[in-house]
Order: structure tokens, then C-alpha cells, then sequence
């Protein structure tokens, strides 16, 4: 016990680093794939058939294959295939191949929830704006985009909280977030070799994390319970 107090400090400090790298591409994911889930889903649902196809198949395949195979492939298919590392192998290279294999990936996904909003809200509003003279963007923008908004929160909350914990598959391409900082003392790291117990500590993190998360969602879904 005396033992792990005197390590507490060192460890804490390596993780503190690693959840850092976790939060930056927690949010970078959210930032990129919030407005490209919108772009894909519009060329899901447009009328110009190519446009269509093109993104119903890349939605198909990126929400049938491991987010880590895709990981994986855009980290090393540059250099390994086409023989040009546009990554590099610093830790700046990583992170920019991760944050563009996540927002890709949750993209797809979001892509999916804002069409299930959108065609859910009932045709006969848009009739009515139409026949009241409003343009498709302002029905869009003032009848449509609320009340999907409200119907997307419950399943964009699960997808949100699964983001936090998926973040620790960018470990595959050794990006050094906090469960590859936590792992790191298992193998030897500062010192510290043969230690489990800061993975535990990791599990902490993400709890207090997700909690806060949860806590914010179901206090965003009641403020926009105003289509009940």
C-alpha cells in the first residue's frame, strides 16, 4: 500500500496526459462528424441517384466493418501501398490519422440518426410551408431542423457516450491515450513495471466522464421537450 502512494503521484500525472489526448480526440470527432453525419445524410436521401448510392454504400460499409480494421488501414495504407507516409510517425501523425478514421466513422453513423429524425417529421409540415411560400431552406431551418433535433438527442446521446470509450482503440496505432498510459506501467514505464492497478484508475476516468456526459444529454433532452 505504502508502495502504491509513493507511485500515485507519477502515475496520475501519466494519465492526466493520456485522458488529455483522449478528451482532444473526443471533441475533434464530435466538431468533424456532427456537420459531415448532416452532408452524408442529405446525399443519402437526394434525388441525384449517384450521390445517393455513393453514400448509402460508404454509410454500408463503414458501419459493417471494425472501426479498428478502418483505423488501421488509414494509418498504414498510405505508406505501406501507395508508399507515401503523409502521416509520418510522430505523435501529431497519429492523432490526425485517428481523429479522421473516427470522424468518418461516427459520421456515418450520425448520418444515419439525422435521417431517421428528418423523415420522421411528418410531410404535411412541409406541405404547409410550401403552400404558405416559404423556400425548402427555411422550412428546412425553421420547421424541420427543431423537431429532428429533439427526435435525434436519445440515440445521438448512446452514440456520444460510445464515442469516450471507443477512443481507446486509437491505442492500435499506438496513440498514447490514458489506457495505453495506464497499460504502459504493466510493461515498464517511469520506473513502475508490474502494476495493474492504474488501469483501474482509467476505468475511474471514463466513469467520471460518461457521468458527466449522461448528467448534460438527459438535461438537454428535457430542455428540448417542448414538441411533447
Amino acid at each position: 500500500m505504502e508502495q502504491i502512494l509513493e507511485q500515485l503521484p507519477i502515475v496520475l500525472k501519466s494519465l492526466n496526459i493520456g485522458f488529455l489526448q483522449t478528451l482532444k480526440l473526443f471533441f475533434v470527432t464530435l466538431i468533424g462528424a456532427f456537420p459531415l453525419g448532416l452532408i452524408i445524410a442529405f446525399g443519402s436521401m437526394s434525388h441525384f441517384k449517384p450521390l445517393s448510392y455513393f453514400s448509402k454504400i460508404l454509410v454500408w460499409v463503414i458501419r459493417g466493418t471494425p472501426l479498428m480494421i478502418q483505423l488501421l488501414i488509414i494509418y498504414y495504407f498510405p505508406g505501406l501501398v501507395l508508399h507515401n507516409p503523409i502521416w509520418g510517425g510522430g505523435e501529431t501523425g497519429r492523432f490526425c490519422a485517428a481523429s479522421v478514421s473516427f470522424i468518418l466513422n461516427y459520421a456515418c453513423y450520425f448520418s444515419e440518426i439525422y435521417r431517421g429524425g428528418i423523415q420522421g417529421v411528418p410531410i404535411g409540415q412541409e406541405e404547409a410551408g410550401l403552400v404558405l411560400g416559404m423556400t425548402k431552406g427555411q422550412i428546412f431551418f425553421k420547421i424541420t431542423l427543431l423537431q429532428m433535433i429533439k427526435r435525434i438527442v436519445p440515440p445521438m446521446s448512446n452514440e456520444i457516450i460510445t464515442l469516450v470509450k471507443d477512443t481507446s482503440l486509437a491505442r492500435i496505432i499506438a496513440l498514447q491515450e490514458i489506457i495505453w498510459a495506464g497499460q504502459a506501467f504493466m510493461k515498464g514505464s517511469q520506473g513502475i513495471s508490474g502494476a495493474i492497478w492504474p488501469l483501474f484508475f482509467t476505468a475511474i476516468y471514463y466513469l467520471i466522464c460518461n457521468g458527466i456526459l449522461t448528467l448534460f444529454l438527459g438535461w438537454l433532452e428535457k430542455k428540448l421537450d417542448y414538441f411533447k
